[in-house]
């Protein structure tokens, strides 16, 4: 390990540090007083969003042979980070506009939810960022994603439940740009690739995704969360038929194929996000997860071929089709459910799909810019260290003591 890297550690050491004590004082000033005898949100709501957020992605980004130390740790330690960030930002922004707090377990509950889309940014640029970019990622996005969020709520009158469902759209596309900035590993490189092992991981991470997503798409409703709950059921059951149904189509051998089945059973949860609580039909929801798992494997295709050549970004763990595609879809979707159930009230339909699609736009856009931007300061010399070659290593941040010399 270089000297230069041993003395870059200790900055890491002491950037946490910093950060925990800024977090302290600002959690002094702005919550010594706040009741927390009283919530809208079940501890066990709570309980199933962070499982997905912790155990989820944690090993849902064990995709790599040598990255397994890091994608578990460095998502746990980048998620307890932005939780309490998060929950910072938020209360910052309703003092600024003089509203109304609200409950402590309910803002943990947004603050766990909103780092989904961090989770999701980890993904992309995984094994190509030392851990002070990825602190320095953590802070830029979820500040940004909330103050975007914050222009919709306010500005744009759009729900809470519905914005914060832009989390996956965020955090895929955000982390593309950020992506862009990055050198791209050798493609002869072997640490870019997966194993048997990791891949089973792996799929543990999309069990646990699985399981608890209909409650990440309930948990912030107050009106049709069981409805959002079965609704989401059926979109993930279908999406994960139609993975094994495409994978096994799609391959030459007609195996079915861990990356296909991986990525795409999750792809109907995603989409109905934005509507699971408003679709009236299950079968509504049940076609949504089928386009939605179809968008996903086609998506990986796509992307591989088109994506990659032409604008040079390396997307680690497929975060743009396995997330972005099918957020894409869902945000179209709702807006097309919302043309047909107002169909009849047109001076008010105008102003909806105007509505849902502005806040679209506003955040695919501000992900975009400020992904780029932090792209470009994450790669300043003052906080690059690995070089190309150590992508994708464990051992350049872990200790192995069965590797230590004279063991």
């Amino acid at each position: 390990m270089s000297s230069n890297y041993r003395n870059f550690r200790n900055n890491v050491a002491w950037l946490l540090l910093f950060l925990e004590a800024v977090f302290i004082a600002l959690f002094y000033y702005l919550f010594s007083n706040d009741d927390a005898s009283r919530s809208s949100i079940s501890y066990p709501v709570f309980q199933d969003v962070s499982h997905m957020v912790i155990f989820g992605f944690g090993f849902f980004l064990t995709v790599l042979r040598r990255y397994g130390f890091s994608s578990t740790g460095f998502n746990l330690l980048i998620i307890v980070l932005g939780v309490q960030c998060s929950i910072l930002t938020e209360g910052l922004l309703l003092s600024f506009f003089q509203m109304e707090n609200e409950d402590v377990l309910k803002r943990v509950t947004k603050a766990v939810v909103s780092m989904t889309a961090v989770a999701i940014s980890t993904g992309a640029v995984l094994g190509k960022t030392n851990p002070v970019q990825l602190i320095l990622m953590t802070v830029v996005e979820i500040i940004v994603f909330h103050m975007s969020s914050w222009i919709s709520s306010i500005f744009l009158q759009v729900p809470d439940s519905i914005n914060m469902m832009h989390v996956h759209l965020f955090g895929a596309y955000f982390s593309l740009a950020v992506s862009s900035r990055f050198s791209e590993p050798s493609p002869s490189s072997e640490k870019n690739a997966s194993t048997p092992k990791s891949d089973l991981l792996s799929m543990l991470g999309t069990l646990f995704l699985w399981v608890f997503w209909p409650s990440f798409n309930s948990v912030l409703l107050v009106d049709g969360k069981r409805k959002a709950i079965y609704n989401t059921y059926f979109a993930l059951a279908v999406s994960a038929v139609t993975a094994f149904m495409l994978s096994i189509l799609t391959t030459k051998d007609g195996k079915f194929k861990m990356t296909h089945i991986h990525s795409a059973v999750l792809a109907g949860g995603i989409t109905v996000g934005y509507t699971a609580h408003s679709i009236e039909y299950p079968w509504i929801a049940m076609i949504l997860g089928l386009l939605s798992s179809a968008i996903t494997i086609l998506g990986s295709y796509c992307s591989q071929r088109c994506l990659k050549p032409a604008f040079k970004i390396h997307d680690t763990a497929g975060v743009h089709f396995t997330f972005g595609l099918p957020a894409v879809l869902g945000a179209l979707a709702h807006v097309v459910l919302l043309v047909i159930k107002n169909w009849a009230d047109s001076p008010r339909l105008g102003y909806l799909v105007m509505i849902h699609i502005g806040t679209f736009c506003l955040t695919f856009s501000v992900a975009l810019v400020t992904g780029f931007i932090t792209g470009l300061i994450l790669n300043l010399k003052l906080f690059k260290t690995v070089p190309v070659s150590k992508y994708f290593e464990d051992q350049f941040y872990w200790e192995f003591p069965h590797l230590a010399v004279g063991f």
